[in-house]
């Protein structure tokens, strides 16, 4: 295992919390469930000042990180030597399918093992206790990607939470390999319980033709009803003119789910819309025939926008003497405006569709400050909530381990009955000293937004076990464990 977690936590004292007085200080405690060491909040009291050594000042305790769409195969392809041929020359797209197309032939396990440890190392330090991860399932990896994935979810089990996905990158009803790839995913979803993998995903997009991206997503719908999976959609990756086709798929997607009767059959796994950049040329008109086609049909649905990859690939490089727009969801105008479901993720780290930013969803909630203009102290909030409740619930995760259904309320403050996975951030200088009298402390959600901190000042607790930062002074005396 390539991390350490401390004993069970029993309880967290001297905390401050998010939306409440930035002097008063929080006393965390927590339960294990009979026979699990699965830890649940069990009650947040004022802190008990008998406890001296409380460390000074408090940190500030928030719900845990989450990537609700990350590519745990594609990590850091960039970083593998035998890939390093491969850096991009133009940029662009096609060059992207192309290069990782030819990376993927040359994937072993071990070389997966060690990329996808990467990965999950940087999220974790990060404060990501839950990700969903994508793995890719066809003629060239066949299932040698999944069975990586399958191992680090046993290895990082205590830390993460990874919920997997069979994914198919490649066509699976055009080119000549597409009758393969799609026996590859069905064989994969039939031999592996939800368990161990949890979500069907396809990208109808890369079909040859738009009726069979249709059929794409038909027999998507299909096969996760039939054997009760989640289903994630990459789906409407251009910035075609309105009068242009191809035309939106997203309305495709919600007439099957209508027609197969998806809310009716399953009603705790959700439909994940990735991408969707298309969308962000929408009108008025169309937001709204959007949001009443899922809100009035009780579809639970849910969109990603991953900023980092579609700002940087959404438009390819083209001719410079034309205009270059770019495009991803307008997340907060979607939630607040449309009441839709809505999150950020991370998407790519380290490879030819995205080839820059860190595997740290604050950087991407800070991000969005940026591009959706969202610089408010309530916009900072609902951006954080993005990456963290909201994107929680967006893949299906309850927010206690013992309730079967998602929290339909997302927030910025810890409640009882939470899943014990926090993140602490304490006040670091640049020196690495807590608490020396220089550290500019971070006191509320916003300023944490607005300008992310060191993952040297973060302290994560995942199920109740905490993992410490490598300067671990100071940050001890904020537990107490279970003997």
């Amino acid at each position: 295992m390539a991390h350490q977690l401390t004993a069970p936590v029993k309880t967290i004292h001297g905390v401050k919390l998010a939306t409440t007085d930035p002097e008063s200080t929080w006393d965390i405690t927590i339960e294990y469930h009979p026979g699990s060491l699965q830890g649940i909040i069990s009650s947040i009291d004022p802190s008990n000042s008998s406890f001296s050594t409380v460390s000074s000042p408090s940190p500030l305790a928030l719900p845990a990180l989450v990537h609700p769409h990350v590519h745990l195969d594609k990590a850091y392809i960039h970083n593998s030597p035998s890939c390093s041929h491969l850096l991009p020359s133009t940029g662009s797209f096609q060059e992207a399918l192309t290069t990782t197309t030819a990376a993927k032939g040359s994937f072993t396990k071990p070389d997966l093992l060690k990329r996808g440890e990467w990965l999950l190392a940087d999220s974790v330090a990060s404060g990501v206790t839950a990700m969903r991860a994508f793995v890719e399932v066809d003629h060239t990896v066949q299932h040698t990607c999944l069975d990586a994935g399958i191992t680090l979810k046993q290895r990082w089990h205590e830390a993460c939470n990874i919920q997997l996905v069979c994914f198919a990158q490649d066509p699976i009803f055009s080119t000549e390999h597409g009758d393969e790839n799609r026996r590859q995913i069905e064989d994969a979803i039939r031999d592996h319980g939800s368990d161990e993998l949890a979500v069907l995903g396809t990208t109808p997009y890369v079909e040859t033709s738009t009726e069979a991206s249709k059929r794409n997503i038909e027999w998507a719908v299909d096969l996760a009803l039939q054997h009760d999976r989640h289903l994630d959609f990459h789906l409407d990756y251009n910035l075609a003119h309105p009068e242009e086709e191809p035309a939106p798929l997203v309305w495709h997607v919600l007439r099957t789910l209508r027609a197969r009767g998806w809310t009716s059959r399953t009603t705790n796994k959700r439909i994940m819309l990735g991408h969707c950049t298309r969308l962000s040329l929408f009108i008025k008109e169309d937001w709204g025939r959007l949001a009443h086609e899922i809100l009035d049909n009780d579809l639970p649905v849910n969109f990603v926008g991953l900023p980092t990859s579609d700002l940087y690939m959404a438009a390819a490089p083209n001719d410079p003497g034309k205009s270059n727009p770019r495009g991803t969801l307008p997340i907060p105008s979607m939630i607040k405006n449309h009441s839709l479901d809505a999150v950020i993720g991370v998407n790519n780290v380290g490879n030819a569709f995205t080839p820059w930013g860190s595997a740290d969803p604050l950087s991407l909630a800070c991000l969005g400050v940026g591009v959706y203009q969202a610089g408010t102290v309530s916009d900072a909030e609902l951006l954080y909530e993005c990456i963290s409740t909201r994107a929680r619930a967006a893949i299906g995760l309850a927010s206690s381990n013992f309730d079967p259904f998602p929290d339909s309320k997302p927030g910025v403050r810890l409640k009882c009955g939470d899943c014990a996975d926090l993140l602490l951030l304490y006040d670091v200088d640049d020196t690495g000293l807590m608490g020396a009298g220089e550290a500019r402390a971070r006191k509320s959600v916003a300023e944490v937004v607005w300008d992310p901190p060191a993952r040297t000042s973060r302290a994560v607790v995942s199920r109740g076990r905490a993992k410490m930062p490598a300067l671990t002074k100071g940050y001890e005396t904020t537990f107490r464990y279970i003997k």
